[in-house]
C-alpha cells in the first residue's frame, strides 16, 4: 500500500515537472521570437517586418551601418561616454560603499535614505533641474575656452568634449550621477558581509590603509563592484532620455539616438539598417554579462564566506 502511494506520488512529481517545464518552454520560445526575428532580418537581403528565413543570407545590412551609415561612430560614441561613466561609478561607489559600511555616525541611515530617493526620482522629473545646472556650468566652461584659445576649430573640438552641454563630459557626468545611488548601495551591502577582522589583522601585520585597501579589500570586494558595475553600465547603455536631452550635435550621438533617429526617416523604414543596428546595440550588454556572471553569482549567492 505505501509502495503505490509512493509510485502515484512520484508520478504525479513527473507530470507536475513536465507542466512546469512545458510552460516554461512556451514562455521561453515566446520571448525569443522577436530576438529571432531581429537576428534573421539582420541577415536578410529583403527583410520584412515579418519573421521568415532569408532567401539569401547577406552582410550587407552590417557593412552598410559601419560604410554609409555612422554606425561606426555611435557605437564609439557609446562606448567611451558608458565606459568612462561606468568606470567613475565603480571608484566613487566602491569607496563611498565602503565609507558609509564602516561608518557608525547618526547621520549615516538619513544620508543612505537621501542617495537613494534620487534613484528613485523619475528622471524625467529632474530634466528642468539638471538642464539649467549644467547649462550654467556650460557658459563658464565655454567663456574660460574662449579666452584660452583662439582658433576656432580648436576651440570647438575642446568645446564638444569639456561642454556640460552638448559634449561628452557633460554626458558622462550625468549618466554616472544616475547610476551612482544604486552602486552606492550595492557596495555598501557587499562591504557590510566583509568582516572587519581583516582589516584589523592587516593593520597588526604592519599594512598601511592603502595596502590594505588594494591587497585585501579589493579583491574580496571584485564580486560586489562587477554586480555594480554590470548594473551601471546596462542601465546607461540603454538609455535613451540623457544623450537626447544633452547632446545635440551628430558627432556626439550614441547607439540609441542612432535607433531612434532611423525610425524618423521619411522615405521608408529599412529593417535590414534597424535589425543590424539592433544587434550590435545589443552585444556590448551581453558581453558584459558574460564577464560580469561569475562575480554576480556570487553577489548573489552569499557575498563573502568567512
Amino acid at each position: 500500500m505505501a509502495g503505490g502511494a509512493t509510485v502515484e506520488s512520484a508520478a504525479s512529481q513527473r507530470r507536475g515537472n513536465l507542466r512546469a517545464y512545458g510552460i516554461l518552454l512556451f514562455i521561453s520560445f515566446y520571448c525569443a521570437v522577436p530576438f529571432l526575428w531581429v537576428l534573421v532580418a539582420s541577415f536578410d537581403a529583403k527583410p520584412s517586418q515579418f519573421l521568415r528565413w532569408p532567401e539569401d543570407v547577406t552582410f550587407s545590412n552590417y557593412s552598410n551601418l559601419f560604410v554609409n551609415e555612422s554606425g561606426m561612430l555611435w557605437l564609439l560614441n557609446s562606448v567611451v561616454v558608458i565606459g568612462i561613466a561606468t568606470i567613475i561609478v565603480l571608484v566613487f561607489a566602491g569607496l563611498g560603499g565602503y565609507a558609509l559600511s564602516r561608518t557608525r555616525a547618526w547621520w549615516k541611515a538619513p544620508l543612505l535614505y537621501a542617495i537613494i530617493l534620487v534613484r528613485i526620482v523619475p528622471p524625467p522629473a529632474l530634466i528642468v533641474p539638471v538642464y539649467k545646472v549644467m547649462l550654467t556650468l556650460n557658459d563658464g566652461v565655454n567663456a574660460t575656452i574662449n579666452a584660452v584659445v583662439s582658433d576656432p576649430s580648436q576651440a570647438l573640438f575642446l568645446s564638444r568634449i569639456f561642454s556640460f552641454v552638448d559634449g561628452y563630459l557633460g554626458l558622462i557626468l550625468v549618466l554616472a550621477a544616475m547610476q551612482l545611488p544604486l552602486a552606492i548601495w550595492i557596495m555598501k551591502t557587499f562591504f557590510d558581509a566583509i568582516p572587519v577582522d581583516y582589516e584589523e589583522a592587516a593593520a597588526l601585520d604592519g599594512a598601511s590603509t592603502l595596502q590594505t585597501l588594494r591587497r585585501i579589500l579589493l579583491p574580496l570586494a571584485l564580486p560586489g563592484l562587477a554586480a555594480a558595475g554590470l548594473f551601471a553600465f546596462i542601465s546607461a547603455w540603454g538609455d535613451f532620455l540623457m544623450p537626447l536631452m544633452f547632446t545635440s550635435s551628430p558627432e556626439l550621438q550614441t547607439l540609441p539616438l542612432g535607433l531612434f533617429r532611423a525610425f524618423l526617416r521619411i522615405d521608408r523604414i529599412d529593417y535590414g539598417f534597424l535589425t543590424a543596428l539592433a544587434v550590435i546595440y545589443t552585444l556590448p550588454a551581453v558581453i558584459a554579462f558574460s564577464f560580469a556572471r561569475k562575480f554576480l553569482t556570487r553577489t548573489f549567492s552569499g557575498g563573502v564566506k568567512g
